[in-house]
Parts: structure tokens; C-alpha cells; sequence
């Protein structure tokens, strides 16, 4: 049995795929799904990829109340 994925918070999603990109040269791995709004909501994900293919989604943080 394995698992689907992980999952990280940060604070910029968009950004965060900016620095997978800028790595992928020397580190390996990619940008699987951009930075974008989940369907039918509004919380901003993306998914990436480590250098071995394991599943990373990118959630970007809420502004505080």
C-alpha cells in the first residue's frame, strides 16, 4: 500500500512553482499542474514532482481574518 500524495503549505503558490522550474536543471523534478484555484473554490493549488516522481501539492496559505 502507498500513498496518492503530500502536501505543503506555503505562501505563494505561483511562486513556489517559479522555484521548482528554476531548480529542475541541477535537482530534476517539474510543474504537473500550475498554480490556480481548485475547481468550483477558491483556495489556490498546484502540483509538482520530486526528481523520483513523488507527488507534491502546493496549497497556498489564507490571509488571515
Amino acid at each position: 500500500m502507498g500513498y496518492g500524495h503530500v502536501a505543503i503549505e506555503v505562501p505563494d503558490v505561483a511562486e513556489a512553482c517559479a522555484a521548482v522550474r528554476a531548480a529542475v536543471g541541477k535537482y530534476g523534478g517539474k510543474v504537473t499542474r500550475e498554480a490556480g484555484p481548485v475547481k468550483g473554490g477558491a483556495t489556490v493549488i498546484a502540483f509538482v514532482e520530486d526528481p523520483d516522481g513523488y507527488k507534491i501539492e502546493l496549497i497556498e496559505q489564507r490571509a488571515s481574518a
